[in-house]
């Protein structure tokens, strides 16, 4: 499942069949992915599963039947080594949610060019998250302060608590993310705030100059630190906002 060993074996799940076949072509033109498997819905995409015992399923979350997120949640505790990366229309925060809590390891939206689809199997298959620009932001805003309260004048100022954009900003710098979390390394503590502003394993080590390999150490070593359960907690952390519930 890396550059070095066997191709990642990936099961490709769309209930539009243009979709999963166009999906499956693109996919088996990459040197280190090979499509084992593609499949309708969340109950073909369980059984097939079963049958093959892929490394990655891309799935799609709205599916006739047994849906994305249903299978996302069975496979997981069928076949918890099997990693799902979400590829889908949707990008709201409730689809967003639903996913993440079945135990999806990656969340994309069919917006995504291929290079970014690839980067994202890779990136799961090699234990790491992977989540659209989108989501990443979505998932900041969520823990966001509450907007500013109108005053008598018109004008606005912050509620009691928050912060301004500028406070926010500095809030997950790598330097105020070190004084909060001084068991950090200076590069764990970049690698952290650029998990917070929603960058993905991939486009971390092309901000970073280093190997994917590397950010993954990184990124565990974070999880650890924290210690967090995974991205999602780890940002909620580093801002700040406690542990996930």
């Amino acid at each position: 499942m890396s550059e070095s060993g066997p191709p990642i074996r990936v099961i490709v799940a769309d209930d539009q069949a243009i979709v999963r076949e166009g999906l499956a072509t693109v996919l088996g033109l990459l040197a280190d992915v090979d499509v084992v498997g593609q499949a309708a819905d969340g109950a073909q995409a369980l059984a097939i599963a079963r049958e093959v015992h892929p490394d990655v399923v891309l799935m799609d979350l709205r599916m006739p039947g047994v849906s994305g997120a249903e299978a996302t949640a069975l496979l997981r505790a069928q076949a918890p080594s099997v990693r799902v990366l979400v590829l889908t229309t949707f990008g709201d925060d409730a689809s967003i949610a639903e996913a993440l809590r079945a135990g999806a390891a990656g969340y994309l939206t069919k917006d995504a060019s291929r290079a970014q689809v690839a980067a994202a199997i890779r990136a799961v298959a090699a234990g790491a998250t992977a989540m659209s620009d989108e989501v990443g932001a979505r998932l900041l805003q969520g823990l966001a302060p509450a907007p500013a309260a109108p005053v008598a004048d018109g004008s606005a100022r912050p509620a009691r608590g928050d912060s301004t954009r500028d406070e926010r900003e500095e809030e997950a710098s790598p330097a105020s993310l070190r004084r909060r979390h001084a068991n950090l390394t200076a590069r764990e503590a970049e690698v952290l705030a650029l998990m917070a502003q929603g960058l993905t394993n991939a486009e971390i080590a092309g901000s970073l100059f280093v190997s994917m390999p590397t950010v993954k150490t990184h990124v565990n070593a974070v999880f650890a630190k924290l210690p967090a359960r995974d991205r999602a907690d780890a940002i909620r952390q580093a801002l700040g906002r406690g542990r996930t519930p």
